[in-house]
């Protein structure tokens, strides 16, 4: 689902990526794991389309979408969480999450929206028992009327993760998915991520939480990866053990 080949980011003189080749297969959960400044979030932005890369390229499903931008990308099914959770703080939560789906638009165009007519009303109603569906998936169907700015961190990242979710992505990428999250909330966040049928890319400094959550586990040092395999197998690697994991493997 996801292929990059020898991709390059450079900021002046500093390369951010070099190299790094990587493969993600339709459904599989894969941990990024790495030190501060290893190029994780840069890869991140490569691969939906806010950075393009110096060298390289980005397939997707098998498309090349080196040249796409980020809009493209998410039309074809990627969508993407941040380390700072990016919600709509005017909106409610619940708003949150249909500013997902609302681009698909609703048929019938503005005469639609003015006249109310019955079709579109219905589509509407569909759309908001979905929406109260993934909160509730999500844990936080309560919060559905309250505004996105007066909640705290962990909960713009559930919210954030719900509107990931709303609809129904292929490929989901997670930046530091449980930042901010108390113990219920993270175990909740794992949950949720197991039971996805989309390709599922995370970076994570939680190693536990990778770890458990993935199935393969890729380890970037200095903008290149060191390590590419089942988590047991890298957590053993000495090359990691090295670079990132130290005492705490």
């Amino acid at each position: 689902m996801i292929e990059i080949a020898d991709v390059g980011v450079r900021f002046g003189g500093v390369h951010a990526l070099s190299g790094v080749g990587l493969t993600v297969a339709e459904g599989e959960t894969c941990g990024v794991i790495g030190p501060n400044g290893a190029g994780k979030t840069t890869l991140f932005d490569v691969i939906t389309g806010l950075r393009r890369p110096t060298t390289g390229t980005v397939r997707l499903d098998g498309r090349d979408v080196t040249a796409a931008g980020a809009v493209q990308r998410a039309r074809l099914g990627v969508r993407r969480t941040f380390q700072r959770p990016q919600v709509f703080g005017r909106l409610t939560v619940l708003d949150n999450v249909l500013a997902a789906v609302e681009w698909h638009g609703g048929g019938g165009g503005l005469a639609a929206d003015l006249l109310g007519l019955r079709a579109r009303r219905r589509l509407a109603d569909r759309r908001r028992e979905h929406a109260r569906a993934v909160l509730e998936r999500c844990g936080i169907a309560d919060l559905a009327d309250h505004y996105a700015a007066d909640l705290p961190i962990g909960r713009r990242r559930m919210v954030e993760l719900a509107r990931a979710l709303a609809d129904e992505p292929r490929v989901l990428l997670l930046d530091e998915p449980t930042s901010g999250l108390d113990g219920e909330q993270a175990a909740r966040f794992g949950e949720v991520v197991a039971g996805l049928e989309a390709t599922v890319l995370l970076v994570e400094h939680d190693v536990g939480f990778v770890m458990a959550a993935c199935e393969r586990v890729v380890v970037l040092d200095l903008g290149k990866v060191i390590a590419d395999g089942p988590p047991a197998r890298v957590r053993e690697d000495p090359a990691v053990r090295t670079a990132y994991l130290g005492a705490s493997a």
